[in-house]
């Protein structure tokens, strides 16, 4: 919807610098233009049917559900916890115990983002694998090779945390 009306408004701007004679001509380009696949892999002899349309009837839904659920519940959880400790400290109950529970939100939180940009990036270099290894669409390789990478990501960040504590 708001890829259509930004078309509109490029061929309206482009008709009036009459760089398009018409908005006819403008919108035949777009609708007979072709997209090419950037894959490297030669997949001339794999079947081009990859996801059963019942299963993405299936999964589609389920994966906006999940993604918007788990946004309110980590907005509401932010939210929550910041109005409860302004409250707190609103009514004058910070003492050394309530301070050691906000400190320890903080030191558990300490490494994360090392953590989840270690899983992006093994991840990412998994797709990257596999967009070199040509594979049926059945087969469990890439699946398999993207259990491996994140799991390795995972190692990476265990070791790495291991010793950090080791060495305190």
């Amino acid at each position: 919807m708001l890829v259509t009306r930004c078309l509109i408004l490029i061929a309206k701007i482009l008709v009036n610098f009459s760089c398009i004679k018409n908005l006819d001509s403008f919108f035949k380009l777009f609708a007979t233009s072709e997209t090419k696949s950037v894959s490297y892999a030669e997949r001339n002899n794999l079947n081009k049917n990859i996801m059963n349309e019942n299963l993405k009837d299936v999964l589609m839904p389920l994966a906006i559900f999940s993604g918007l659920g788990g946004s309110i519940y980590f907005f509401t959880k932010t939210m929550t916890d910041y109005i409860l400790k302004k409250k707190m400290i609103d009514k004058g109950f910070v003492n050394d115990d309530t301070q050691a529970i906000f400190k320890r939100h903080t030191e558990d939180n300490k490494y994360n983002s090392l953590k989840w940009g270690l899983l992006v990036f093994f991840a990412g270099f998994a797709l990257i694998i596999m967009e070199f290894i040509p594979v049926a669409a059945e087969s469990p390789l890439p699946y398999g090779l993207f259990a491996v990478s994140v799991s390795l990501g995972f190692l990476i960040y265990y070791f790495l945390i291991k010793k950090e504590i080791n060495s305190k």
